[in-house]
């Protein structure tokens, strides 16, 4: 069987032997126990200049082949959100552009599809807090148009802009009023991005978790759910019991994710404390680690479905350290391993990004993500996971 190459950060290297493909087998109906979406990437065209501060040349057949595949294991799609490189590589026209190219594939696929709605289309750094609504309003009706559910995100503008919690309330409150059916709001951390520090009014997220479950609560009929995504569980499930009815925490956390999933139904996976009186038992899902690892998470869901959370949790419990691996500090940088799982997986032709965000993360980090994805059956096809790997290192003088 082939060995794969490991590189240390020290230089030196080890053999591992490659584990064999999953196996795991794509549903045959919907998946009904929980809802998820993967959060996913932009492939760029191979031969264009994607290098930084240029425009996005996106590959469409390759991106949109990779919505295709997450459709076809039974997750929907989140687009044209952080995992695609909103703010850091993808411009406000292949933004639209995905956005209308992603809602027409679900539409084709019977899959769900939601998709990042901003206000990063407005180029000056600081606006008044009339034109965050405004802004934000313009790419609401635009998504509407297309025909996906919105996803309202955090707003750099905002961040700036606001003074107050107040502003935040008045911001959401106009936004949500103008929305013609229920949208998810999505509640970034600063490890995702500094410049969001602060939001809903205040750093302590207990005070800054009043002011959301505010706007939702006055506005039970334009929020579908809210997507956390602050990297602390504990905070994820406080503010998920107190949901009103009809609102789904999704969780965006990828350190805790099984546990936060599995919930009650998984009492022997890793979580906080939970209210046993609490009818909110369990977080959804909507994770940028789910575009890497969709087969897995799938095959999961599937053994929750079943009734099996043993097996739910031997097959999704060895990934959080993959996924914690693909968001260590600088978190931001994520990205780079969620394409680089795609490219070993046979899902694009070559480890590119768009911005050259490709060089975000070092060989000896890569290296760490390819073990770990070997370990828990991660790798799709492991011959060209090995083949694409090793040649790799080749390339950058490492015998392999």
């Amino acid at each position: 069987m082939t060995d794969l190459t490991l590189l240390s950060a020290e230089g030196a290297t080890t053999k591992v032997a490659l584990s064999p493909a999953p196996g795991y087998a794509k549903p045959t109906g919907p998946l009904r126990s929980r809802v998820a979406y993967a959060a996913a990437h932009v492939v760029p065209k191979t031969s264009a200049d994607n290098t930084p501060g240029q425009p996005a040349d996106v590959d469409w057949d390759a991106t949109l082949d990779f919505r295709r595949s997450v459709y076809s294991w039974g997750l929907g799609v989140a687009d044209a959100m952080d995992t695609a490189q909103r703010n850091m590589g993808l411009d406000a026209t292949a933004t639209r552009e995905l956005i209308a190219r992603s809602a027409e594939v679900a539409r084709e696929e019977g899959g769900s599809v939601v998709v990042g709605v901003n206000t990063d289309h407005v180029d000056e750094q600081a606006i008044s807090v009339d034109q965050v609504i405004d802004a934000y309003k313009e790419q609401l009706h635009f998504t509407e148009e297309q025909g996906a559910g919105p996803v309202l995100m955090a707003s750099r503008h905002l961040a700036r802009a606001a003074q107050s919690a107040d502003d935040y309330r008045r911001v959401y409150r106009e936004v949500l009023a103008s929305a013609t059916a229920p949208v998810v709001l999505h509640w970034l951390g600063t490890a995702f991005d500094p410049s969001l520090e602060g939001y809903f009014g205040s750093t302590d997220w207990r005070e800054a978790s009043a002011v959301l479950l505010e706007v939702i609560g006055e506005n039970t009929d334009k929020v579908a759910g809210v997507k956390m995504s602050l990297l602390d569980a504990a905070s994820e499930v406080s503010v998920r019991e107190r949901l009103p009815e009809g609102v789904r925490m999704f969780t965006g956390d990828d350190f805790n994710y099984v546990g936060l999933i599995g919930g009650a139904d998984v009492p022997a996976a890793t979580q906080p404390d939970r209210d046993p009186a609490s009818s909110r038992q369990h977080s959804d899902a909507l994770l940028g680690a789910f575009a890497a690892l969709t087969p897995v998470a799938s095959a999961a869901i599937q053994a929750l479905d079943a009734g099996d959370p043993s097996r739910y949790l031997e097959i999704l419990g060895p990934t959080e350290e993959l996924s914690r691996q693909i968001f260590a500090a600088p978190t931001f940088y994520y990205k780079t391993g969620v394409a680089f799982l795609a490219w070993l997986n046979g899902h694009q032709p070559a480890f590119q990004m768009v911005g050259g965000l490709h060089s975000a993360r070092s060989l000896p980090h890569l290296s760490r993500i390819v073990e770990l994805a070997n370990a828990s059956l991660a790798l799709e096809k492991p011959e060209l996971a090995a083949e694409r790997w090793n040649g790799m290192l080749r390339l950058n003088g490492v015998d392999a």
